[in-house]
């Protein structure tokens, strides 16, 4: 009896096993796609726009959104299998390039850092100076966002450090994206960097005050980028080709019209925001030219992204950029 019972959970097991995986099959279509975003921002506003006004439909796609909590989290969900497409700093695309199944850039959808610098106080004429002796949340080490800061710091010839009697910036990069706002407001930490639509709100509630962007210190980084399994790009080039052109009908739909109209077109995937608040931060987006235009991601971009993370790791990277990025599909667009 005891020995039937064990058959018994065994056949289940096996019966549940090839359930799921003929549901799973079922349905897993040809022209789905699921996309596991590092976070959930304005930031990102053209794959917004291409999901809520159609776009990747009218290509024939199906197209799911997740968000994560770091770069490095939507790296290993992509590695595993789990989604076809990451949303996420390049950077992960450099640490991983030993592992089977390398990652592959195949479209550059942010050019400059899309952080802003948030302060306790009101600063009506920031400059970088200013941080002399203060405290700054830059958000986890590793990350883009903390070393593209520390990057802007030590351009502008300030030094990082605890000092601050010696005027040393104290670049705290000890806290989780997802946690830079409830550090800023639970501590007497003078300055963090916060994307939207969370440094707008902050300052809405009176919790903080927008008084610089970092992409205007910073310059233009490939800030963040679309990355597939070069398995998947070799087996779906067309479907990478649709994908990237949804994408950029996204781009077109939110640099020419008007920003209210915009603002409408990021509504649904913004419950908790108003068109206003969504308006101004799309203006400010649209101020600094956060997004790329053609979704190429050129070699001197890479260069000054690899020197940025060499220069914040004391590592010394040298990956091939010919094996890290395919502009085959965004320069496709251009033609």
């Amino acid at each position: 009896m005891q020995i039937f019972k064990k058959i018994s959970v065994f056949a289940l097991c096996l019966l549940i096993g090839l359930c799921s995986s003929l549901f799973f099959a079922c349905g897993k279509g040809e022209n789905d796609i699921k996309i596991n975003e590092v976070t959930h921002s304005i930031f990102y506003a053209p794959l917004y726009a291409a999901l809520n006004l159609g776009y990747f439909e009218d290509e024939g796609l199906n197209v799911t959104l997740e968000s994560n909590d770091g770069s490095h989290t939507s790296m290993s969900v992509l590695l595993s299998g789990n989604c076809e497409v990451a949303l996420i700093g390049p950077e992960q695309v450099v640490y991983a390039q030993a592992t089977k199944d390398a990652p592959v850039v195949f479209g550059q959808l942010t050019q400059k850092d899309g952080s802003f610098i948030v302060s306790k106080d009101t600063i009506d004429e920031f400059n970088l100076d200013m941080l002399k002796g203060k405290t700054i949340i830059g958000g986890r080490a590793g990350g883009l966002p903390a070393m593209t800061l520390q990057y802007v710091i030590e351009e502008a010839g300030l030094t990082i450090g605890t000092n601050k009697e010696a005027g040393e910036v104290n670049l705290r990069t000890d806290v989780q994206f997802a946690n830079i706002a409830t550090e800023f407001q639970t501590t007497d930490n003078e300055f963090c960097t916060l994307f939207e639509p969370t440094a707008s709100t902050l300052q809405k509630n009176n919790a903080g005050h927008i008084v610089s962007a970092v992409g205007d210190h910073s310059g233009l980084v490939p800030y963040t980028c679309f990355v597939a399994r070069d398995s998947f790009l070799k087996a779906n080039p067309e479907r990478a080709q649709k994908f990237l052109r949804a994408v950029n009908k996204g781009y077109l739909y939110i640099t020419t019209q008007d920003s209210l109209l915009a603002a409408k077109a990021l509504k649904n995937s913004f419950a908790g925001m108003t068109e206003e608040e969504l308006k101004i931060a799309v203006e400010q987006y649209t101020r600094i030219q956060a997004w790329s235009s053609d979704l190429v991601l050129t070699q001197q971009s890479f260069d000054k992204l690899v020197e940025i993370i060499n220069r914040a790791t004391g590592e010394e990277y040298k990956p091939d950029y010919s094996k890290c990025v395919d502009n085959t599909y965004a320069n496709a667009i251009k033609q």
